[in-house]
């Protein structure tokens, strides 16, 4: 089996994909909290530690990070020592070690303003120039920027940028699997299709639940998100009404994740019904 290194393993985003990698990968998982997907219990700026991990390694998936929590938490120097050194580190010594593949887990959230337009949902896709507006937006970003010149047709680098992934109300998460959320398996199944990307040396992906609106809609979701809802996927409405849940009236923003449909093989398979079921199953 392939050895493959996964940072921040257990952590939420880290520990599925651990899990999502067992069967064919032989997994090591690091992180400074123990946990069942964790084999080894260090700090990534360990370099001596990590350096011995990574010798005959095939990839590295990092998903350690701080994140959008830690704002005001942690100062932006810490930020930027973990975020953009701590990852520019990680790659250079994998690639000094012969690791073929980097996998970046990085975060939709980077587009900040660009999420916001006056008019219409704004659609976006790999093509949409981010707005940061956070510390955090500012240097998962800036960590991208800085491993693309990292890159050569033996040291592949994707970014996978996730959407909104962590556990909140149940109607709200129902409804954000349409637009702008999804399930933590289908982020590590993106993960696990990186790995076999041959394809540009660096390259970005939005990983976001497969949504059912068009471009064309973006004006009248933001206006009346529920009429186009009806249009487009009258059982969602049907599942929505079971449950007591209501709609937004307005939705701000749609990521599409078509290119990693396309460039990945991948697409997103736990929806709003997949994730009312689960609910129901607690």
């Amino acid at each position: 089996m392939q050895k493959v290194i996964v940072t921040g393993s257990s952590g939420r985003i880290g520990s599925e994909i651990v899990l999502a990698l067992k069967p064919s990968y032989d997994v090591i998982g690091i992180d400074r909290v123990a946990a069942s997907t964790t084999t080894h219990i260090a700090d990534i700026s360990d370099a001596d530690t990590v350096q011995r991990l990574c010798q005959g390694a095939f990839a590295v998936i990092h998903s350690a990070a701080l994140h959008a929590p830690h704002v005001g938490v942690f100062s932006e120097d810490e930020f930027r020592r973990i975020n953009v050194k701590g990852t520019v580190a990680l790659a250079r010594m994998a690639r000094a070690e012969g690791v073929q593949r980097f996998i970046f887990t990085s975060t939709t959230a980077l587009y900040g303003q660009a999420n916001m337009l006056a008019d219409k949902a704004a659609w976006i896709t790999e093509q949409v120039e981010p707005q940061p507006r956070t510390i955090y937006h500012r240097t998962k970003l800036e960590a991208e920027d800085r491993l693309a010149p990292l890159t050569n047709s033996e040291f592949k680098v994707r970014a996978l940028r996730m959407s909104r992934c962590f556990p909140e109300a149940p109607a709200l998460m129902a409804a954000y699997r349409l637009h702008r959320g999804i399930d933590k398996r289908d982020v590590a199944a993106a993960h696990v299709a990186a790995l076999t990307d041959d394809g540009k040396d660096f390259d970005r992906f939005i990983i976001s639940g497969q949504t059912p609106f068009l471009p064309e809609d973006a004006e009248e979701l933001k206006i009346d998100a529920p009429a186009v809802i009806a249009r487009r996927s009258p059982a969602i409405v049907k599942l929505f009404q079971s449950q007591g849940w209501t709609f937004p009236k307005s939705i701000d923003r749609v990521y599409d994740s078509s290119y990693a449909k396309q460039a990945l093989n991948w697409e997103s398979k736990h929806d709003s019904f997949d994730f009312a079921a689960m609910h129901n199953a607690l």
